[in-house]
């Protein structure tokens, strides 16, 4: 459970932090209806249809469950498609011909490469779920709350690096955010495939649970302690904010800690993903 300081470095600018309370109601905004094309999960592209050669490929070597491969009828299957194909057949998997249109009508603004699978839609893990993976490999949670991420392919380069850091798991928002849809998996180079993600509809409420779990919160914002002078080796949640307006202000009250980057040119921050994959892997080495 929280309780004392972590080992590691004290700083002066956490001495002072206080909790901020949540209200108790809040005031729900007035729910205004979507268009049907983005009225659901299904609808918004989590649709089980994974595209592209990398993802595939991944999909096959995780055992993944896939209904059937369709690969573009007009394409010569050489290279990695070739070898696709031969995997797929080799595992049992259906493998259907088909024209360009329908390939792109699966995965609409997504360059297919010539090949997508169809799968049962992305399997979200619980909050439970991640800690028990934590455990069960003997380490102390690492998990990566994606605070309003909204761009498919940003979403889909910090799930990549996630996996490629050892990160227990990634917990995304229901709403104001990016579900793991087809553009995702291929922007993670099937990645999301081996990475748990758990979606809440609170995140406030689930950074105070993984508090209550003995969780320390990271914020990766501007006006914080230099990154590379924290110690991360406690269980840990680290926050990393939209694209347009960073981690939004109640998550940053509600941190234990606020990491930034050092940024010496004219730009104020770095691509989400970017700023992901160095904290990511400073706390690899930290842990």
């Amino acid at each position: 459970m929280r309780g004392s300081v972590p080992p590691g470095k004290i700083f002066s600018k956490m001495k002072n932090y206080k909790n901020t309370r949540r209200p108790d109601r809040i005031t729900p905004s007035p729910v205004r209806k979507r268009p049907p094309e983005t009225a659901s999960a299904e609808d918004d592209g989590e649709n089980g249809a994974v595209a592209g050669r990398n993802a595939v490929m991944e999909l096959i070597s995780a055992n993944a469950d896939i209904e059937k491969i369709f690969v573009r009828r007009d394409g010569k299957r050489e290279g990695s498609i070739k070898m696709i194909v031969a995997r797929a057949i080799a595992a049992g998997i259906p493998v259907v011909e088909a024209d360009r249109g329908k390939l792109d009508a699966m995965c609409p603004g997504v360059n297919n490469q010539g090949i997508v699978a169809v799968t049962g839609a992305k399997k979200y893990s619980s909050l439970d779920e991640l800690l028990k993976t934590a455990s069960d490999r003997g380490e102390k949670p690492f998990l990566v709350i994606c605070d309003r991420i909204a761009d498919p392919h940003n979403l889909g380069a910090v799930i990549r690096t996630c996996e490629g850091a050892g990160v227990h798991g990634v917990i995304i928002p229901k709403r104001k955010g990016c579900g793991v849809t087809a553009a995702v998996m291929k922007a993670s180079a099937g990645a999301a495939e081996h990475m748990a993600v758990c979606k809440v509809s609170n995140l406030a409420e689930t950074v105070e649970e993984l508090k209550k779990r003995g969780l320390w919160i990271v914020a990766c914002e501007a006006d914080g302690t230099p990154y590379d002078k924290l110690d991360y080796n406690m269980p840990l949640a680290v926050i990393l904010g939209s694209e347009g307006e960073g981690v939004s202000r109640l998550l940053k009250e509600k941190s234990d800690f606020v990491a930034s980057l050092p940024m010496r040119g004219r730009v104020n921050s770095l691509n989400v993903s970017c700023a992901g994959a160095i904290m990511l892997y400073e706390i690899l080495k930290s842990r």
